[in-house]
Formats: structure tokens, sequence, C-alpha cells
């Protein structure tokens, strides 16, 4: 049985609506923890003049790879083993970085690392969209965040909603300068670095 996100279902249509612009004049993109592989299927099949790559560590690969069989794109990859703390990241010739709600479900090290290794990958003007809850100046920008940021510190203390200003730190750090913030519904936003 096909693995099913709800979040996904509602969020998809928001995100195509700000990526499809972003990603217009790109040409492959790296999707980086795909989950169950919803997303993927969604929004390559309304942006055929992409590849897509799929992603995420091995016990979720066979999830995406029952929605890719069943959609049978041309433009969609099968999932890449893709633990982002580990220095081994595929090689591939992406122009553009895609990611929702992994940011707070990663430890900060982690964190740190998908960065890094964004930065690496991308070439001069590849982009990095980022899609989730942030917080600003250290604030939670809803109480519905503040208590999603509570519920992940019960799963795990090292999750949590990040700041756009620590995430901003390690995208200049990795060469990547912000394009853009984009308010999204139920206090997500999608933040869209581009590599120098």
């Amino acid at each position: 049985m096909k693995p099913y996100s709800e979040s996904c279902e509602q969020n998809r249509e928001p995100i195509l609506s700000v990526i499809q612009p972003l990603f217009a004049d790109l040409t492959q993109i790296l999707e980086i923890g795909s989950g169950t592989g919803q997303h993927a299927v969604y929004f390559a099949a309304r942006m055929p003049h992409l590849v897509w790559h799929t992603s995420d560590c091995a016990e979720y690969h066979a999830g995406i790879r029952l929605w890719l069989e069943e959609a049978a794109l041309p433009n969609v990859r099968p999932p890449l083993h893709l633990d982002v703390a580990r220095s081994d990241w595929p090689t591939l010739g992406v122009d553009g970085v895609f990611s929702a709600n992994t940011a707070h479900i990663m430890h900060w090290p982690e964190v740190e690392a998908m960065f890094a290794g964004v930065g690496a990958l991308l070439p001069a003007g590849g982009r990095f969209a980022l899609y989730g809850p942030f917080n600003y100046q250290g604030r939670f920008t809803s109480a519905s965040n503040a208590r999603f940021d509570g519920w992940l510190k019960q799963r795990d203390p090292a999750m949590g909603v990040r700041d756009f200003e620590a995430l901003d730190g390690l995208a200049r750090e990795a060469g990547m300068l912000l394009m853009d913030d984009f308010e999204m519904p139920a206090n997500n936003r999608i933040l869209c670095w581009q590599r120098r």
C-alpha cells in the first residue's frame, strides 16, 4: 500500500504556485527528503520541463517507488540514498534543490550539513527552495507553530522550528543569497536562496 501524507495533499497547490515560477528556467531538481513521494509526482507532472530527482533515507524508498511506479512519469528519477550528514552526496548536474518539512525534523548538525551540501551541489545561479515553519528573531509567528515546536521537542529534544536568521547564515556560508521569502498558508513559508 502506498504511504500517504495528508499535509502533502493540503500544501501541494500553494507550494506549486510559488516554485513553478522559481523553477521555470531550471532543468534538474534534487528533492531532499521526498518522504512519501507525493510531492515529487505532483510537481513533476505539472513541470514537465524538469527532471525531478527524489531522495531520502533508505527506509522511505519503497514507498516513494510505489508513487513513482503508479504515476509513470518520464521526468522523475528513482529515489537516491541521501543522508545529508554523510559526505558522499550523489553527483548530480542539478540547478535546483527543493525540500519540504525537513529542517525542523533534522538535528541542527544535519541542517548545517544540508546547507553545506546544497551549496556545494548547486552551480552559480542555482536555487534552493525550503518549505516549512520558521521563527523570526527567535519568535514564533503563530500559536500553532509554538504548539508544533513543543510537540516536536516531546518526540525529540533536538527537533524544533528553526530560526530564519540562523538558516540564512548557513546559506551565506554555503555561497547562497536570499532571493525571496514567501508567506504560505498555515503559518508556513518558502525561503528561496540563489547560489552566487
